[in-house]
């Protein structure tokens, strides 16, 4: 059976984290070796409440970090943690819930055949942006980024900006994940450098959940930072 780990980053989500968890499939939870919860230096009670949720919840591994680093070094953090625990499969959960929990015995079956080095759970297959009330200039700023990457890149995948996001340990064995940018679009990076690197990529249709919560993505510097990936890696600043 292969050692499955979940990283959760954790920003100020102390009100959303216990449902997320009360939401993972209790198959998944009874397969996942360990929760690597990484609190990246949340100014609430994020830190108290995953303490908590530790006594119910043995497999948490908890990374209190006390200064905010990023969603980037969340991950990076997280995954270095993972690989070095000996994870075979690495699944990313957002801790605020805008990604289904439910849906990971779907997400993880193309990993746990070995059909996939990466799946994207994504939300433009199956028009469930829309559905799901994405804000409908984030859905045409998605679609035209998203065109744009891809032309770039020269690849073909619906999008680039979802965050439901699960790797094989050989994609994270063979993408340099710690030499990619602390952008808020370090996903998207991920993504062209599983083709980059001839790693097999698998989309799936996920719904989409937006609500009243306040995104900590800010909509401007993040596009001007998709543009400026896109223009590093046309100057070849990829190339390793």
């Amino acid at each position: 059976m292969k050692k499955i780990f979940i990283v959760m980053p954790a920003y100020n989500v102390s009100h959303l984290i216990g449902d997320v968890f009360s939401r993972i499939p209790k198959n998944v939870l009874r397969k996942t070796d360990t929760i690597i919860v990484v609190n990246d230096g949340s100014s609430d009670e994020t830190s108290q409440i995953v303490k908590k949720l530790s006594k119910k919840y043995k497999k948490i591994h908890f990374i209190d970090k006390k200064i905010n680093e990023g969603y980037a070094k969340a991950q990076k953090t997280g995954f270095s943690y993972a690989l070095k625990m000996g994870a075979d499969i690495v699944v990313l959960l957002h801790g605020d819930g805008q990604y289904a929990p439910e849906e990971l015995p779907k997400l993880l079956l193309p990993l746990e055949k070995e059909e996939a080095d990466v799946v994207q759970g994504s939300r433009i297959l199956g028009g469930g942006a829309l559905k799901g009330n994405m804000p409908l200039y984030k859905y045409i700023a998605n679609r035209t980024l998203s065109t744009l990457e891809n032309i770039i890149y020269g690849i073909h995948v619906t999008e680039f900006h979802s965050g439901y996001m699960l790797y094989s340990r050989k994609a994270l064995t063979t993408i340099p994940f710690l030499k990619l940018s602390n952008t808020f679009h370090f996903d998207g990076e991920m993504i062209f450098m599983t083709f980059k690197k001839g790693l097999r990529f698998k989309e799936l249709a996920i719904p989409t959940r937006y609500t009243t919560e306040k995104s900590n993505v800010k909509n401007i510097p993040y596009g001007f930072h998709v543009l400026k990936i896109m223009l590093d890696y046309k100057r070849g600043k990829y190339n390793f």
